[in-house]
């Protein structure tokens, strides 16, 4: 799904995250997550986030990444 954010049209895009099992583990993937560029968190839970960005200038593996860095695994990989 695409939304358009000004003039810019950014993908709305659901992660399903393994590992997360507390609000810990919540607060680690939205603050992960917030520090990519371009990106907007819109809301993350337990074993979920939901994001938008830009698919011009960040890439599938930079959510990847982020969720990573924070201790999880992105399933199926986006």
């Amino acid at each position: 799904m695409s939304v358009i954010k000004g003039i810019l049209i950014m993908k709305k895009q659901e992660l399903t995250i393994e590992g997360m099992t507390c609000g810990h583990c919540v607060i680690a993937v939205k603050q992960s997550l917030g520090m990519v560029p371009n990106v907007t968190v819109e809301s993350v839970g337990i074993g979920k986030a939901v994001v938008q960005y830009d698919e011009n200038i960040v890439k599938a593996e930079d959510l990847v990444r982020a969720v990573e860095d924070a201790g999880y695994t992105i399933t199926p990989e986006v």
